[in-house]
């Protein structure tokens, strides 16, 4: 068995995934496998896997499921101790899993280890905003407010997801959002201040291109945080706080559109927390 499971998930990104592949498979650390799962692409990605027969191992979905459901299933077909995650329009360099296994054995009070990145927006390199700043430690109450943890940059121990849930498979965007804050509240994680791999956007088959308000899952997974979890008393205060005022942004700009009943389904939200 080995030691890291790499799981990248794709959909109709032939075009990206030769880079993805080969930066796993180039790798200083050998000690991992490969899942690729093709979520229903209706492109040449399933002939194109064909040139790494005995390289990777593939799961091929008959129509697109989503990430989450791709990500989940590889998963639930692995059994390594610690598990790794690529999207097909990413890659790692070189030394990314080798200086994230020596950073296992620095801290291993930690079952999640993250590292920086390098941003690519429509083929130019960009400069996060101070807001996107990673952290470490107890990260929940920052990750309240956006996605801290890149998914092509962490590493985490395979019992989180046994104990606390996969990815939820019901939310079309922000699943790593929702997985972060429920582990982020109970465990310490550990960043390898390192940019490690690259990241692109802007191009137009990304999610965050085609569908808007981000903050309508990031509400949902906050208030099914604080319906289903037990926070300490100061992680709901933090929660709540987030959550109306991510309300009362979305209720504001749903009665400049008219839209009544949207706002008041957020006011409504904010009148119970």
């Amino acid at each position: 068995m080995p030691l890291v499971t790499v799981i990248l998930p794709t959909w109709n990104r032939v075009k990206w995934l030769k880079s993805s592949l080969d930066s796993v498979l180039g790798q200083t650390f050998k000690d991992f496998e490969l899942v690729v799962v093709d979520d229903g692409s209706t492109d040449s990605t399933s002939e194109f896997l064909k040139n790494y027969s005995g390289r990777i191992r593939s799961i091929i979905f008959d129509r697109n499921l989503g990430v989450s459901k791709a990500r989940n299933e590889a998963i639930s077909n692995s059994s390594s101790e610690w598990l790794a995650f690529l999207d097909s329009d990413d890659y790692w360099h070189p030394k990314k899993l080798q200086k994230q296994i020596d950073q296992i054995n620095i801290f291993p009070e930690c079952p999640i280890h993250y590292t920086d990145e390098i941003w690519i927006r429509n083929g130019i390199r960009v400069n996060p905003k101070k807001k996107h700043q990673k952290r470490e430690g107890w990260i929940f109450e920052p990750s309240l407010e956006l996605c801290i943890i890149s998914p092509s940059s962490v590493l985490l121990k395979r019992e989180l997801m046994e104990f606390h849930g996969m990815f939820d498979e019901k939310l079309p965007v922000c699943e790593d959002y929702d997985l972060w804050l429920r582990l982020t509240y109970k465990y310490k994680v550990s960043l390898l201040n390192e940019k490690l791999m690259t990241r692109f956007g802007g191009h137009a088959d990304q999610l965050s291109k085609s569908d808007w308000g981000f903050d309508r899952y990031r509400i949902k997974s906050i208030k099914n945080l604080l319906d289903k979890e037990n926070l300490l008393q100061k992680d709901i205060i933090a929660a709540k706080k987030v959550l109306r005022k991510k309300c009362k942004i979305l209720a504001h700009g749903f009665k400049k559109r008219g839209k009544t009943k949207e706002a008041e389904y957020y006011e409504k939200i904010i009148n119970q927390y």
